[in-house]
């Protein structure tokens, strides 16, 4: 019957505490592909949403409310410096009855200190059709009195994950005593088809499978140096 010396039982020892350990080889960043992601291409699909903004300032449920101002923003002519956050309606036609098919949250404020102007950061959200649930983020400065004016679409979620374009918007109607305004937006983004859920884990890390393949691969290593001890000492 084979002696086993210290040696080996010390390696032994040390390949079954290496199985015991944790496997997690997660990475900072490494090249994924677009079937992993869930998606046929990018910048495959072009589309245009056209509704209605409706900005108001008025009433017991303003959709703009005014969260901050600098000391001089009331003796500006611009109203320089204020600070708005946002959760306007935007609606299927011009009237504000008209079909919800989304909200556009976030901010605006009041930039331009010889001109009207506003840097307008904001999602907006989708509540009907195929695009339920999705949304467009974009950010940019906005002319106030410009008939046409341009936003940047700078990404989006869900079915608009990848997106790309901007919003042309047209001033409809706006009160001059209350600030309550309506503005038609035209957006074109380009964005990925198909989108899925994807199969690959968020963090990188191995999944159950590989760290099972590799603890089957280890264990076979183990008895087959094992063997190989148990004859040659």
């Amino acid at each position: 019957m084979a002696k086993f010396s210290f040696p080996f039982i010390l390696l032994l020892s040390l390949l079954t505490l290496t199985l015991l350990l944790p496997i997690n080889h997660a990475s900072f960043a490494k090249p994924i592909s677009k079937t992993e992601l869930g998606i046929k291409a990018l910048d495959d699909k072009q589309t245009l949403l056209t509704f209605y903004f409706h900005n108001t300032l008025s009433g017991p449920n303003p959709s703009s409310l005014r969260i901050a101002q600098a000391k001089s923003t009331e003796q500006s002519s611009t109203m320089f410096g204020i600070l708005a956050m946002v959760d306007n309606p935007l609606t299927e036609g011009p009237e504000i009855t008209s079909k919800l098919v989304g909200r556009a949250q976030g901010m605006q404020a009041s930039v331009g200190q010889t001109e009207s102007t506003l840097m307008m950061v904001m999602n907006l959200y989708f509540l009907e059709g195929e695009y339920k649930g999705s949304t467009l983020s974009v950010l940019g400065r906005d002319i106030m009195g410009e008939s046409v004016g341009e936003l940047p679409v700078v990404g989006g979620t869900g079915a608009f994950r990848f997106a790309k374009g901007y919003a042309q918007i047209k001033s409809q109607t706006l009160d001059q005593k209350s600030g309550d305004s309506m503005m038609q937006f035209n957006v074109i983004v380009n964005h990925a088809s198909s989108i899925g859920s994807g199969t690959q884990s968020s963090d990188g890390a191995p999944s159950p499978t590989q760290v099972y393949f590799f603890k089957l691969v280890s264990f076979t290593c183990l008895i087959m140096v094992s063997l190989f001890y148990s004859f040659i000492i």
